[in-house]
This record gives structure tokens, sequence and C-alpha cells, in this order.
């Protein structure tokens, strides 16, 4: 495989209104990609479309949706047929955390998270993989995190969502071999996004430097570029020797004690 040539791909992204999904949509529109945004802001995507059409002279449609409502991706399809349009190439995005005990929580946000977080992920790559794979020159990118190699404390579900993002995407990986689409799974770390607004602290964070999204996507696509894409990629260095070190060189009990004093009050 050489690298990725998206002139005329349609690149489909969940979650591009803000932070990694909108810069998803800038790197992929200088690369020549014709893009699909979707998100629930539609005036920030409005925004976006805006300045990448003048920028890159690239075909931009915006899908104002929520992902936690019954069978997003047949509603994604459907739209995209309406637009009269051909998705090659989809990047997962969106995606939530709620931080405090689980015992604590709002039932209703916990259900939310799950069917943005794991359904809309899993039901959205079972509408398109068809396709993807016919097309057999896109890709399928599936945002995990940091937060899917290890128990999280104090972020228990979103942890579990994200260790479900990754383990359906390796495999994807593995079922779409010689297919010519390229899955990935892409684990960012503490990340300059509104993920810690949404989150409603930065203790989320753990205390860890914040990348910036320009280099977590760039690192995503580096990877799907490359002859032999990996299934994985963790996005900075420091990240990836965390989560080598929580593998293979600490308990699992020594792991979730060091991830719940990170997320402490008052950490």
């Amino acid at each position: 495989m050489s690298a990725v040539d998206y002139h005329g791909q349609t690149t489909l992204i969940t979650g591009a209104s803000a932070g990694l999904g909108a810069e998803f949509a800038r790197q992929l529109a200088a690369r020549g990609s014709d893009l699909v945004l979707v998100a629930r802001r539609k005036d920030r995507l409005e925004a976006l479309a805006a300045e990448l059409r003048a920028a890159h002279r690239v075909h931009v449609h915006v899908v104002e949706m929520d992902l936690a409502t019954d069978r997003p991706g047949q509603a994604l399809t459907t739209r995209v047929e309406q637009l009269g349009l051909r998705v090659t190439s989809v990047i997962n995005n969106a995606g939530f955390a709620t931080f405090g005990p689980f015992h604590q929580a709002d039932p209703v946000r916990l259900r939310k998270e799950i069917a943005v977080d794991v359904t809309a992920v899993a039901d959205i790559s079972r509408a398109f993989i068809g396709p993807l794979r016919t097309a057999g020159r896109g890709v399928l990118v599936n945002v995990a995190s940091m937060a899917a190699y290890q128990p999280n404390p104090r972020m228990a579900l979103y942890g579990a969502t994200k260790a479900f993002v990754l383990s359906l995407t390796e495999a994807l990986w593995e079922e779409s071999r010689g297919s010519g689409l390229r899955v990935l799974a892409l684990s960012p770390g503490a990340t300059r996004t509104e993920f810690f607004d949404v989150a409603g602290t930065m203790q989320a964070a753990g205390g860890s430097r914040l990348a910036s999204p320009a280099d977590v996507v760039r690192t995503a696509l580096a990877a799907l570029d490359r002859r032999n894409p990996p299934p994985s990629v963790i996005a900075g260095r420091l990240n990836r020797t965390m989560a080598f070190l929580a593998r293979r060189l600490a308990s699992r009990r020594q792991v979730i004690r060091v991830i719940g004093r990170l997320t402490a009050e008052g950490a």
C-alpha cells in the first residue's frame, strides 16, 4: 500500500463542530477530500464548511444530527443518499465523558454517553463499512482513547466505552485486510479540546499535559499512510510509553490505584 490519496474521496466526520473532528476536517480538506460534517451545532458546522470551501476548494456538506438518537447509521446513510453522495471514508469522532463516582452519575446522561460513544460508533461503522470496502481506497477511523487501556476510576463508563471502540476497531482491521479499506483506532491522551468543558472539570486530564488536536490528527493520518498500516495507534510518545508500562510492567491493581489517585479530588 502507498499513502492514501484523498482526492476524489468524500469523508464523513462525526463530532465535526470542534476539537479533533474539526481538525480532521481541516487536514483532510487540505489533502483534497470532499467532506460531510456531522454534529448537533449547525452554526459551527456551517462556519467550518465555509472556511474549508474557501481555503481548499472542496465540496463540504453539513448534516445537523444528534447521534444519541435511534439508528444513527441508517439516518446518515439516508441523508447521504439524499445529497447524492458516495462516502468513501468515515471518521467516527463524536464522544463525551462523565466525570465523578459512577454511583452518583445521572443515569440519563450515562445512557446518552453509551448511545454516542458505543452504539453510534458501531451502528455508523456497520452502515458504511460495506460501501467503504467496495470503494477500497478510503479509511475508517474510530477515535478511542488512552482511557481504553486501563480501568478509569471517576470516568468508569468512558473508559469502558473506549475499550469497546478499541476492540471493535482492531477486529474490523483484521476483517478488512485485503479489501483496500484502511481501518484504524486512534487513541489520544488529554488533548486541547472542549472535552474537559463537557466533562465539567480539568481533573479528567489527570494532570497530563494537553496535546494539540493538529498533532493528534497528524499521528492518525501518518499511521494510515504507512505501507502496512497498524490496527491502532496511540498519539504521543509519552502516552505510548505509559500504555506499555500499564500493560507489561504493572499489575492491574497497581494501574487502577494510580489512575484513581490521578483523578481524585484535589489532584
